[in-house]
């Protein structure tokens, strides 16, 4: 036959933000031989899209899978939501380069800031690799449901060079510098797309996430001279890119020196990340004007805009997402029995009342599920009220009795993020903008932002018109690939890779969060799937059905094209 296979009969959005048309894909060894009338003859499998959407399968630039794909093909939620490549190793965070005595402090250091449970990870990663090259050979050999681009992280590459006390402690030397320098010309050289740091200094105001011991990060003590160096190692190479924000409490030089990684790496950059909070209405909007002036002055600076409108449900079991307040922090470290004995502690109490958390503030938290007879009136209600309905001077007494009385285990949710509908529709249509942050394989037992594709599609574009359909899939799918270097993907053109999805624009749905116990080591996560997606299509081949799994695995490792200028 002269195709493997045609899509039929559909509504084609190209993701070039070009009018939609009513055409037939044709696939061949993975690649798209043809677009428009094509006769079903031609082809081996024929699949009818009469009435469907026909679109690019979407890029998700804001992932954490580094574990998780290696016990899920698919990296759910993402896979489940129609994106068909994305990029791991954010935030700094990952598996390499890795020396032998450094492993467990790498596993553990995804444990509190991304909320990955230990156990999960240590059943699954094979650790078959030191240098990242070895890294890039293992994901490479995992079979895969979808595509994937690697960061080379830097709180691993710190440690492996200067050592784990040393990079916890000070700033690389100049020779320290020009080690890593060389090890991440490896790195790219050996397919990395470029590097990822998040770098919240002590201090700052915004260091609102530790390491599984409370301590810093040491991308929090990398100096800017050392992050400029490894940016000009990123000149001399075409198609790589660097995610990360600085925030040390001075924001003019932050995004100054935004400006200048942006300068010396001759390469786009996203800023992590873009939302909007009700208590700052400008806050978004600064933001944006500085990047769409860097856009203006030819800096290919962007924005990794969180559009998400969902809250976080957590108990404090795991909770971790106020360590910018020292006690807290401090008390929210451990075991869930060193936890329960200090925030049982009446001597703590005047520290915690004294130091408030201001990421998530404590009187904007709903109280979903007290366990307790006697803490049943709170359910339902924001803690404030709940404080003040039941008698309480002061809300952080009654969160300290009930989680206590509950040994831990009441559920709430925290505020809701982009909680004023009309800051969210300003970033939505901030131009240039990335729509997701999907975080996937991260804060698995408090979110389910990976789903963020379809709660797109529905909220931005069906429900509230901020952005055309096509819109839509320029936005996650081609501006991405185009951003992040995932050369010839995001768009359905002739000669692109046939990553596809294939969907029911007016039954879209998401389904409810439920909780599943699918993860190593008997852990559990917080999940959501939708229906409508009829088909998704990696590089040619069908991987989802009507929602369920194929069983076919053709995702690639997309390692950058080593092209040396």
């Amino acid at each position: 036959m002269q195709y493997d296979l045609v899509v039929r009969g559909g509504v084609l959005v190209d993701g070039l933000n070009v009018p939609r048309r009513r055409a037939d894909v044709a696939v061949k060894n993975g690649v798209i031989a043809a677009i428009g009338d094509i006769p079903v003859s031609d082809a081996t499998e024929v699949l009818d899209a009469s009435g469907m959407i026909v679109a690019p399968g979407f890029i998700d630039l804001h992932t954490h899978y580094d574990a998780q794909l290696f016990w899920d093909p698919w990296c759910s939620l993402s896979g489940w939501h129609g994106v068909t490549s994305l990029a791991i190793g954010n935030c700094g965070f990952g598996f390499a380069p890795a020396r032998a005595e450094s492993q467990e402090y790498l596993m553990r250091s995804l444990t509190r800031v991304e909320a990955i449970p230990y156990a999960a990870i240590k059943a699954s990663l094979p650790w078959s690799w030191e240098s990242f090259p070895e890294w890039l050979d293992a994901v490479e050999a995992q079979p895969k449901g979808l595509n994937m681009m690697a960061y080379v992280p830097l709180n691993p590459l710190l440690t492996y060079v200067m050592g784990y006390e040393a990079a916890k402690s000070r700033d690389a030397t100049e020779s320290e510098r020009s080690q890593m320098a060389q090890l991440l010309e490896e790195a790219i050289e050996a397919g990395a797309c470029g590097w990822s740091a998040q770098r919240t200094p002590p201090g700052s105001g915004a260091d609102m996430q530790r390491d599984y011991d409370g301590t810093p990060f040491s991308t929090d003590l990398m100096s800017n001279a050392t992050a400029l160096s490894l940016a000009t190692v990123l000149s001399r190479y075409e198609g790589t890119f660097i995610q990360t924000v600085l925030k040390t409490g001075d924001p003019d030089g932050d995004l100054a020196h935004i400006e200048e990684l942006a300068e010396a790496s001759s390469a786009p950059i996203l800023y992590n990340t873009v939302n909007t909070d009700s208590r700052f209405p400008d806050r978004h909007r600064l933001l944006l004007k500085w990047i769409r002036s860097c856009q203006e002055r030819a800096l290919p600076i962007y924005a990794q805009c969180l559009t998400t409108d969902a809250g976080f449900s957590f108990t404090f079991e795991d909770w971790n997402l106020w360590d910018e307040s020292p006690a807290w922090r401090e008390a929210t470290l451990g075991t869930v029995a060193e936890r329960l004995s200090k925030l049982g502690d009446p001597a703590r109490r005047a520290a915690l009342k004294e130091q408030p958390p201001t990421a998530f503030p404590m009187e904007r938290l709903v109280v979903l599920r007290p366990r307790s007879e006697k803490f049943q009136p709170a359910r339902g209600l924001l803690l404030a009220d709940a404080a003040r309905i039941m008698g309480y001077a002061d809300q952080v007494d009654l969160l300290l009795d009930m989680i206590v009385e509950d040994e831990l285990t009441t559920l709430f949710q925290a505020p809701q993020l982009n909680d004023d509908l009309d800051l969210q529709a300003e970033v939505v249509r901030a131009p240039y903008g990335i729509w997701g942050v999907s975080d996937g394989g991260a804060h698995t037992k408090f979110i389910t932002s990976g789903a963020y594709p379809t709660e797109s599609i529905i909220n931005f574009v069906r429900e509230r018109g901020l952005a055309t359909l096509e819109e839509a899939h320029y936005r996650l799918s081609y501006l991405p690939a185009r951003c992040a270097g995932f050369n010839g993907r995001g768009s359905i053109v002739k000669g692109a890779p046939a990553d596809i999805v294939v969907y029911d624009y007016e039954n879209l749905s998401l389904r409810d969060e439920e909780v599943a116990y699918d993860l190593p080591g008997g852990e559990w996560r917080r999940i959501r799937k939708a229906d409508g997606y009829r088909w998704i299509i990696v590089n040619g081949q069908v991987t989802f059905v009507d929602g369920e799994p194929t069983g076919t695995l053709p995702g690639q490792l997309l390692r950058r094209e080593s092209v040396h200028v």
